[in-house]
């Protein structure tokens, strides 16, 4: 009998792959930062501290030492705060006594000045930070360091006094200095406040922002204290310049009364196109911006004539506001 041949497959063993991990490397690496910052603000403190103690030996002579001469002596220490990553911390500093009065340390006053921690303030709030997430956007400095200054009321009020300082700096400043041939003045409503803010550019064409006034309105007396401030400020008045305006008439009349003839008095392109728009339908709107760009635009005083007075005349038979406009005329459409 005939033997069957069989084929045994025999099966290989497939050595077993440990599974991989995965580590929290984010997580570690988070958290090696924080214990690194907070390694960095001890050391920091250990060194400000030994600085200190430097200061009061090179005043009070060396610690047990006998000096007959010596004119201030060691007083213990007292609780006290610096300015570091943006907020005060607490330490204890060394004391100094001469004839019954406190000697100050150069270090600890320089550490002890508010102003990096005014302009830390700032700083932050011009990036985005609200006053209420300050805190959370500072480096962390460890459980045992006491802290203060990062509240939403104590930021709220550096921020307030350090850019109220700036701005009267700022609105105070001579213009003697620079040589204008355009001013611009504008007013913007930001809440229920009417902020006028007045724009220079001198020969070179660079902009310079003169000055900023707060009203509740654009009115007359607003506007002329403005430009009575940038005169006493060095503006000059006695030569032409050229004024570009809003349309309104308080800031008319007080650069008139302020100016004389020696302004050359120009509406705003912009604001004059966005009057005639907002007195349009949408479907008409951008037939009469692109007739506008093209005549604002032409450098021929004759084709930009005719184009504001055809669409001037389409406009007068459907739409006589927007025609008008403000000017009472047809030649609202002028700047």
């Amino acid at each position: 009998m005939k033997r069957k041949s069989c084929t045994v497959v025999r099966s290989r063993q497939v050595e077993s792959v440990p599974p991989l991990r995965h580590l929290p490397l984010v997580d570690l690496l988070v958290d090696t930062r924080t214990e690194l910052l907070e390694l960095a603000v001890r050391s920091g403190m250990k060194v400000l501290e030994a600085m200190m103690e430097e200061d009061r030996t090179a005043v009070c002579g060396a610690r047990y030492a006998h000096e007959p001469d010596r004119a201030a002596s060691r007083a213990g220490s007292v609780a006290s705060e610096v300015v570091l990553g943006g907020r005060k911390v607490a330490l204890r500093r060394p004391r100094v006594r001469a004839e019954g009065h406190e000697v100050s340390l150069p270090t600890f006053q320089v550490m002890a000045q508010t102003d990096p921690l005014n302009r830390r303030v700032v700083e932050q709030m011009l990036v985005g930070v609200t006053t209420r997430q300050y805190a959370r956007s500072l480096e962390p400095l460890g459980e045992d360091v006491t802290s203060r200054g990062t509240s939403k009321s104590a930021v709220s009020r550096r921020f307030v006094v350090q850019t109220t300082a700036q701005l009267e700096k700022w609105r105070s400043r001579s213009l003697a200095d620079l040589d204008l041939v355009a001013l611009l003045v504008d007013g913007l409503h930001v809440g229920e406040h009417c902020l006028v803010a007045a724009l220079g550019i001198d020969a070179t064409g660079q902009k310079h922002v003169l000055g900023l006034w707060d009203g509740a309105t654009e009115n007359a007396a607003l506007c002329q204290s403005l430009l009575a401030n940038l005169q006493s400020r060095g503006l000059r008045t006695d030569r032409s310049l050229l004024v570009l305006l809003d349309g309104s008439k308080a800031l008319h009349k007080a650069v008139r009364q302020m100016f004389g003839e020696a302004a050359l008095i120009q509406r705003c392109q912009v604001h004059k196109a966005r009057n005639v728009l907002d007195h349009l339908p949408d479907n008409q709107r951008a037939s009469a911006q692109a007739i506008l760009t093209r005549a604002y635009g032409s450098t021929d005083i004759t084709k930009a004539r005719r184009l504001l007075h055809d669409l001037a005349r389409r406009l007068e038979e459907d739409y006589p506001s927007a025609a008008v406009n403000r000017t009472g005329n047809l030649g609202g459409l002028f700047p």
